[in-house]
């Protein structure tokens, strides 16, 4: 047990499996434990290296044992996949994780561990996209079921109200269908509510959070996006350059080259969902300012890519450079300020 040097540890809810090695990098632990073992035994352990698969749990457990003194390493599965041998199995995986964190390579790659207050931060983001699919989808229901009997509006949420007073107003539904819509718009009307609070506890975080309010400068980045990257985004540093930061984020474009031959495809859609989703919407909403005539257009390239590619494509193109601004604005602690037509687009 005084040997060993790293450890890693494939996690479940309740079972997990250790692989450990000493110096040499010779298999010296081959453990299962159960979820009420597993701290008493590292407390026994000398100072360790201990790797887990970065997932929910894991920076609970990474907290824990770097209070009992383990320097702790969260790795993307996905870097761990390549270094599992054949067949898949707990024991399988806990020699891949051990044998990933090994590389000097990964190393950059390893996920900073979040603090509870960063967890319940995520949490209200996560629930709030939550909450917003559930009003989309009982918006659709309504409309869809409205659609049976004959009624229709036009699209947005604000039209639903309409849909709704036409629907109690049209004495040819039958009883059940009149009762069936009442649950529909009760449950919209509550979740609406909840939607209402949790945009309000978002503000308050972007208010609180001098980041953020750096961040809500960005055209296209407002309070939300701002406080979306402080949340999600806990160690802007990780990472090399705007393009890495792009990259995680999987606004980049997939690279299929070979033997000399460079080949492009789409983005790589990787990294966080919600995070891009909101950039590309802030995009778009940029782009259809600029096309309304509403505001100028913030950079020369953009109004060229704008007469010539589709609005999808410019919207995540335009989507890729917020991000590596937002990167820049991390790292440097500076504001953004648009420069003048006659200077280089970019921070002052």
């Amino acid at each position: 047990m005084k040997n060993i040097s790293r450890v890693g540890m494939d996690t479940s809810k309740s079972v997990f499996q250790l692989h450990g090695v000493e110096a040499g990098d010779h298999p010296v632990l081959s453990k299962k434990l159960r979820r009420r073992q597993v701290l008493d035994f590292f407390a026994g352990l000398p100072p360790a290296q201990v790797g887990l698969e970065a997932c929910g749990a894991s920076h609970y457990w990474a907290r824990e044992l770097r209070k009992l003194g383990h320097e702790v390493a969260l790795i993307p599965p996905q870097y761990v996949k390549p270094y599992v041998q054949r067949s898949k199995s707990d024991a399988a995986d806990a020699e891949a994780i051990c044998e990933a964190m090994s590389r000097p390579k990964l190393a950059r790659t390893f996920v900073p561990v979040k603090s509870p207050e960063q967890q319940a931060a995520q949490m209200l983001a996560k629930l709030r996209g939550q909450f917003l699919g559930r009003r989309t989808q009982l918006s659709n229901s309504i409309r869809g079921f409205a659609a049976e009997f004959g009624l229709v509006a036009p699209k947005g949420l604000f039209q639903l109200d309409r849909l709704v007073e036409r629907i109690r107003a049209d004495e040819t539904l039958p009883e059940m269908a009149r009762d069936m819509f009442e649950t529909l718009v009760r449950d919209y009307a509550r979740v609406d509510k909840e939607i209402a609070d949790l945009n309000a506890k978002l503000r308050e975080l972007h208010r609180a959070d001098e980041l953020s309010q750096r961040l809500a400068g960005i055209p296209g980045i407002g309070p939300v996006g701002a406080t979306l990257l402080a949340i999600k985004v806990s160690n802007a540093h990780a990472f090399k350059s705007g393009r890495d930061f792009s990259a995680w984020l999987g606004l980049t474009l997939k690279n299929h080259s070979t033997a000399g031959k460079n080949r492009l495809g789409v983005i790589t859609r990787a990294g966080d969902e919600m995070l891009r989703a909101t950039l590309v919407a802030g995009a778009s909403a940029v782009l259809l300012q600029c096309r309304q005539g509403r505001i100028k257009t913030p950079w020369p390239w953009l109004e060229k890519l704008c007469r010539h590619k589709p609005h999808k494509l410019v919207a995540v193109a335009l989507a890729n450079k917020l991000a590596r601004i937002a990167w820049k604005l991390m790292v440097s602690g500076e504001t953004y300020h648009p420069r003048s037509p006659k200077e280089q687009p970019g921070l002052a």
